[in-house]
């Protein structure tokens, strides 16, 4: 499991108990890990996880001294996964693990390499909500696809496959891009529908306006990245290290 963590002094603790707890008692799943990347936080969201890491071994923590953005940081938590599949998700409270109980059959049967939480209703306000539908929908017309939720950053990928991708987001359009990215390769999303509650607590680390400003800009560079592909002018990146041959450990 991989997440990003910025100023989630709120909602990390309930989080990361969550997935802990869930983790360590489902009968379905082997060995597990918790990576969090924390952004540069300047609340006490550094100090919480390391005071769960006291209890829970598996929680991996790693700590940028200044943020970057939640691109960067869920590209490192990504980095630092070992198990071979890696579920993504945000901290803040948002997607409650349980939503992972749709996915392990079709995980374990082989159904695909990449599976994406479709939700059923976002606890978003309405001008979130818009330009995630905006952005989705240009999104699908420029990749030739018809996800129902190109953003949603609840996915669950084969992690060789998640590992290999050269991520470039620094800020919230890192979900975005990981549906764009592994469309690229050739894989098809299954998507599962998927609850999504509000946030636990505290507020959100980027301003709407700013930030619907740099997800048209980098819809349009994904769209152009996609159109230079097609024409042979740039070439996918080899990938860094194979997407299947690994056995299974954990989800």
């Amino acid at each position: 499991m991989a997440a990003p963590a910025y100023n989630e002094a709120a909602n990390i603790a309930a989080a990361v108990t969550e997935w802990r707890d869930y983790l360590a008692g489902h009968p379905a799943i082997g060995a597990w890990e918790i990576v969090v990347c924390d952004d540069g936080s300047t609340d006490a969201t550094g100090e919480i996880l390391a005071d769960l890491r006291e209890h829970c071994p598996e929680l991996v923590v790693v700590t940028f001294p200044r943020n970057r953005g939640a691109g960067a940081a869920i590209a490192a938590a990504i980095a630092h996964t070992r198990m071979d599949w890696v579920v993504l998700l945000d901290s803040d409270g948002q997607f409650p693990i349980s939503a992972l109980d749709a996915f392990l059959d079709r995980v374990r049967a082989g159904e695909a390499d990449a599976f994406s939480g479709a939700r059923i209703r976002k606890a978003d306000g309405v001008a979130y909500r818009w330009g995630s539908a905006a952005s989705g929908a240009v999104s699908n017309l420029t990749h030739g696809t018809r996800y129902r939720d190109y953003n949603s950053i609840f996915k669950v990928v084969r992690g060789p496959l998640l590992r290999a991708l050269h991520l470039e987001s620094s800020g919230m359009n890192c979900s975005t891009e990981i549906t764009a990215r592994v469309a690229e390769l050739g894989h098809t999303w299954v998507e599962i529908p998927i609850e999504h509650r509000e946030r636990g607590g505290g507020a959100r680390g980027w301003r709407f306006w700013r930030g619907a400003r740099d997800r048209a800009l980098f819809v349009g560079y994904l769209g152009y990245r996609r159109w230079l592909l097609r024409r042979g002018v740039l070439r996918l990146p080899e990938a860094s290290e194979p997407a299947r041959g690994m056995t299974e450990r954990a989800r």
